[in-house]
């Protein structure tokens, strides 16, 4: 790997030796620099575009060409006449200025190519074919060869270091702006422009009283002939594997018309490929319109979530097989009206094992280390539905209307094999629902004055069952010592359990039911260009019930309910919680010069009231909650930004509940009705930077946030099983965080350099110690990149990380060695090629050292770029490792992992282009 990253930078510097720079300046008539000027040079032998440029605030570009050719430099300004020239580059560099002038016709001269990059206002604008050179499949590889774009690691689309919150195809909605679902599935041969919107806001008549610097959108512009005309494509595949057959079906439909259109994608397959995880299900339904209104307000409410946790990633099992069918559709009946709306249905079957050993860091504490195996069988059925209509009858209205409908069915049958604790069978099922309706309404009365309401009801039901079945020898359970009996008969015995049996078989109910409303009403006024008042008027109206309770399956198929020797004898929970927030929030906005400052703050009136045990417990009181931000634009695209919040977050009623919860069999909880809210100061500094002119993209990011009265829990061991309240620690928490990347293309290699460093300090309570816990990480991640448009194309990336934990009386540190290369080539304009290889390796300082390998690649061949069909041999695991390995550390335990995953794959596949 080091040998590439030198053959990499031999040839960066070889390119740079061969090359001209052309330089020079753009004027207009009068002498004054033009900004922003599109410069492209087109060799006069090839007809191809050699390079291009976007001149500085100083009118100032450069080129860099290549020695001994003759090229055709087109100047183009908007507004202004275009400049053709002839140049012949030698040996030497060249300096020329150029002069535009004023032009009414604006057509006087055609260009012969499009610039790669644009800027128009606020609007970035890409010419995707530029960026192309064959190999790409669908959205995601084109959008990864864009200068100031990045595909992060949860597969989200970040631009100039913020992350997209919504994407749309031809300024309509795709599958209600998903960034990943688009990337992952829309052909790169529909694609022509894409469209990256700064400043974005989904309300017009908001866009010049707040602030939109964070908002970023993309939109795809389709190419010409794929409106009207359904387009896209089929995949079908097969293969074997050591296992089982392997089988894959990938229809993706799309039509088009600029009234309506409608969006077909499914996924059938056994190989291991994951549409839409399950973590994407739940965070689906998202962007700018979903977000809760109460959103800057400084409340922060937990609803909790009570589904499974499931073991097992997608990308890390023994067998994966999923089942994706889904549609998105738009209709603008007239030019007043859009209806939109999508339906997923996801079905995933897994199966998964890992081998793990823990070591307590603490001997004081006296927890036995512990080796585990899991084996599980994890299925999960989810649906999702969502409407949504937008009424536009003229510029001074806006209304908005959306429903999602969400429901599951998911069950997970696990062996967990314990040193400590024995074999135990375990089965988790739940069947949840939820329902989330948001309402807006935008009015302008005049050029002074703004209304806008927004309102967001949600609801959740929730049901998890957990059942337990562990070993039992009823006749050692009046042992004095405790090595000579069962390791589960004490938490049994406290437990209340009939220890008679020939097992323990733990069950447990749960149901949990959520009503929240959150609305608010805001008022914008106008006081001149540069300045704004806002007032806000809003409330959160929360109302949760928790029930659940504990009870023995017996051996003749009875239950029995046990009573706790501890908590009171509370096996059960009934428990109503309602939370109210009523707030006025107060901010002004002004613009001065290069600066723009919010400042404000927020005043609450909050109640909290929970019943249980016939008992109530009220909360009461009023709180100031102040922000600020302050904006330095510093050039176009330049920017400094600071923040400060305080917040106040309060917790959801299963921390409230006294009653015993089983989190599982060897986790054990019970709550506190009067813990309190958690107050929070919160500071960020972000430093933004995209410079056209050499295309060099920096962004940086500081955080810090110092948490008072935490809720934390109060833990306590009985061997390896852990039995946890909850209270308000008076030790306060902090956490600081920074983020650097810079980024810089030189001709068609780009470099990156990624750097991220986060520092934690969190206070434990543990068999009734208070101690602290320290957690350092930083990691860097340098990478090059190339971008021909014939050669082959090479991406190569190194992460290296220091994870260092502090836990009071042990230290650990951790090494981690990442390199990976991504390779592809067309070649002979048909076939392509694409291979990709990664190496980890960990190690502990003064401990053992773990690694492994993926490498996977695939070989298609199509008759040419616009042949319908194509053929293709992919392969997985090419190394056919059975194991990746991993290490980690956490405030009680260091833990080595082994988790076995799919053998090597290879399928054979025929995709057939619409």
């Amino acid at each position: 790997m080091k040998n590439l990253f030198f053959a990499l930078f031999f040839i960066v510097a070889n390119t740079a030796i061969a090359q001209i720079k052309f330089q020079g300046t753009v004027k207009d008539s009068i002498g004054n620099a033009l900004e922003l000027a599109n410069v492209i040079a087109i060799n006069q032998e090839t007809k191809a575009l050699e390079s291009y440029a976007i001149t500085n605030e100083k009118g100032y570009f450069a080129l860099s060409l290549g020695k001994n050719n003759r090229y055709k430099v087109q100047i183009s300004y908007i507004g202004l006449k275009n400049v053709d020239a002839i140049i012949t580059v030698n040996e030497e560099n060249i300096s020329r200025d150029f002069t535009l002038t004023s032009d009414n016709t604006l057509d006087t001269i055609e260009l012969t190519y499009e610039m790669p990059v644009r800027v128009k206002g606020d609007t970035l604008v890409y010419n995707a074919d530029s960026f192309k050179n064959g190999s790409e499949r669908k959205l995601e590889d084109v959008l990864e060869k864009l200068p100031g774009v990045e595909i992060n690691e949860e597969g989200q689309v970040e631009v100039e270091g913020k992350v997209v919150n919504k994407l749309m195809v031809n300024g309509k909605d795709f599958f209600d702006g998903d960034t990943k679902i688009a990337t992952k599935n829309i052909p790169s041969n529909a694609v022509d422009k894409i469209q990256v919107l700064r400043n974005y806001s989904e309300v017009g008549q908001l866009s010049r009283v707040t602030n939109n610097q964070d908002n970023f959108a993309l939109n795809i512009q389709l190419k010409k002939g794929k409106e009207n005309f359904w387009f896209g494509n089929v995949t079908v595949g097969a293969g074997s594997s050591p296992e089982e057959e392997l089988y894959l079906a990938q229809p993706k439909l799309f039509y088009y018309s600029p009234k309506f259109s409608l969006n077909l994608l499914g996924d059938l397959n056994n190989t291991g490929e994951v549409g839409l995880s399950r973590r994407d299900l739940r965070n689906f339904g998202g962007g700018f319109g979903a977000r809760a209104p109460s959103r800057s307000s400084g409340t922060n409410i937990n609803l909790g979530n009570n589904s499974l946790g499931f073991l097992t990633n997608q990308n890390n099992a023994l067998k994966v097989e999923n089942k994706l069918g889904a549609t998105n559709f738009s209709y603008s009946p007239n030019r007043d009206l859009d209806i939109s709306g999508f339906a997923i249905y996801n079905s995933s079957r897994i199966a998964s094992r890992q081998i793990s050993f823990r070591e307590f860091t603490d001997s004081d504490l006296g927890i036995p280390d512990e080796q585990t195996e899991q084996t599980s069988d994890e299925r999960s059925d989810q649906g999702l539905l969502k409407l949504s209509a937008s009424f536009k009858p003229n510029v001074n209205n806006q209304l908005d209307y959306d429903i999602l409908g969400r429901i599951s069915k998911d069950t997970q049958d696990q062996l967990f094999s314990s040193s400590v604790l024995g074999n135990t069978n375990q089965i988790d099922e739940t069947t949840p629902f939820s329902i989330n309706q948001n309402l807006n309404y935008y009015y302008t009365l005049d050029e002074k004055n703004i209304f806008a309401f927004e309102a967001q009801h949600v609801i959740k039901d929730e049901d998890p069952f957990y059942n337990a079945l562990l070993v039992n020898n009823p006749d050692n359970n009046d042992e004095l010592e405790p090595d000579d009996r069962d390791a589960f008969d004490t938490t049994a015995d406290a437990l209340g359990l009939n220890g008679n049996l020939n097992n323990y078989n733990l069950g447990q109910n749960r149901r949990i039911k959520s009503n929240q409303l959150d609305a608010k009403l805001d008022y914008y006024y106008i006081i001149n260009a540069t300045s704004n008042l806002n007032l806000t008027l809003g409330t959160i109206l929360s109302r949760q019930e928790f029930n659940s309770n504990i009870f023995q399956f017996l051996e003749d198929g009875s239950t029995f309910d046990p009573t706790p020797t501890f908590n009171n004898g509370r096996a059960v929970n009934d428990t109503e919680y309602n939370f109210s927030d009523l707030y006025l929030g107060v901010h002004y906005r002004v613009k001065t010069g290069k600066f723009t400052i919010t400042p404000g703050f927020s005043l609450h009136e909050y109640g909290n009231k929970n019943s249980q045990f016939g008992e109530e417990y009220n909360d009461n009181f009023v709180r100031i909650l102040p922000d600020f931000e302050a904006r330095i634009q510093l050039k176009k695209s330049e920017s400094l930004t600071f923040r400060y919040n305080m917040q106040n977050q309060f917790t959801d009623v299963t921390r409230l509940a006294q009653g015993l919860v089983l989190n599982n069999f060897n986790s054990i909880q019970f709550g506190e009705p009067e813990l309190q809210n958690a107050l929070s100061h919160n500071l960020n500094l972000l430093y933004s930077s995209f410079n056209l002119f050499n295309y060099t993209n920096v962004f940086a990011r500081l955080a810090y946030a110092k948490n008072i009265d935490q809720i934390r829990g109060l833990t306590n061991f009985e061997n390896v099983i852990t039995t946890s309240t909850f209270f308000n620690s008076s030790f306060a928490d902090e956490n600081f965080s920074a983020f650097g990347r810079v980024q810089r293309t030189f001709g068609k290699v780009r470099a990156t350099l990624n750097a991220n460093f986060n520092y934690s300090k969190l206070n434990q309570f543990i068999q009734n110690r208070q101690s602290v816990n320290e957690r350092f990480t930083q990691s860097y991640t340098p990478g090059l990149r190339t971008n021909f448009k014939i050669a082959p194309n090479v991406s190569v990336n190194y992460r290296y990380s220091i994870s260092t934990n502090n836990q009071g009386t042990n230290k650990t540190i951790f090494y981690t060695n990442a390199p990976s290369i991504d390779f592809d080539a067309y070649i002979w304009n048909s076939v392509t090629f694409r291979t990709d290889y990664t190496y980890n390796n960990q190690r502990i300082e003064n401990g053992d050292s773990d690694s492994f390998e993926t490498w996977n690649a695939s070989l298609s061949y199509r008759k040419d770029r616009d042949a319908k069909w194509e053929y293709e041999i992919r392969a997985t695991n090419l190394l056919n490792i059975d194991s990746r390995l991993n290490n980690n550390a956490n405030n009680l335990f260091v833990e080595s992992s082994e988790t076995f995953i799919q053998p090597r794959f290879i399928t054979f596949r025929l995709r057939y282009v619409i």
